[in-house]
């Protein structure tokens, strides 16, 4: 069972982007599109983690409202109750979690600490490699047990 630590592991150090609630959503889109990302965590002064935006958010409370992306500040849109995992717990719970709560990001955390995000994608990229590892080593005992 592969844990949130082990695929933090797989991503780039530090690489956890964030805004500022009074940011504008403008400077957030701009953000997410430089880095290739569909979501930046909203983090307060003190450091303490205050919510997230999404492309979702974006989509059904700017656009759909609108809203001017210029002059909305990202706290008025940002989603406040945000779903968080912890760097122990499997990647079966947070797939269960993104699921049952049709999300796409979990911010991780340790304590009240970020110590990164993962997306869906992250999740299906792990267990389409634990997929591979394990046809490989199937293929490895049928071809084995052929030969002898």
């Amino acid at each position: 069972m592969t844990t949130v630590a082990e695929i933090l592991k797989t991503k780039p150090a530090g690489e956890v982007f964030t805004v500022s609630p009074s940011d504008t959503i403008l400077s957030a889109l701009k953000l997410m599109a430089d880095k290739g990302i569909g979501a930046v965590l909203v983090v307060g002064t003190s450091g303490k983690l205050e919510g997230i935006f999404s492309e979702r958010d974006y989509a059904r409370k700017v656009v759909l409202l609108g809203r001017s992306s210029g002059d909305t500040p990202v706290s008025d849109v940002m989603t406040r109750a945000v779903r968080f995992v912890h760097p122990e717990q499997s990647t079966e719970q947070c797939m269960g979690l993104m699921t049952n709560n049709r999300i796409r990001h979990l911010p991780v955390m340790s304590g009240e600490t970020i110590v990164g995000l993962i997306s869906i994608g992250d999740l299906v990229k792990n267990i389409m490699s634990h997929q591979k590892f394990l046809i490989e080593q199937m293929e490895q005992y049928i071809t084995g047990g052929a030969m002898s």
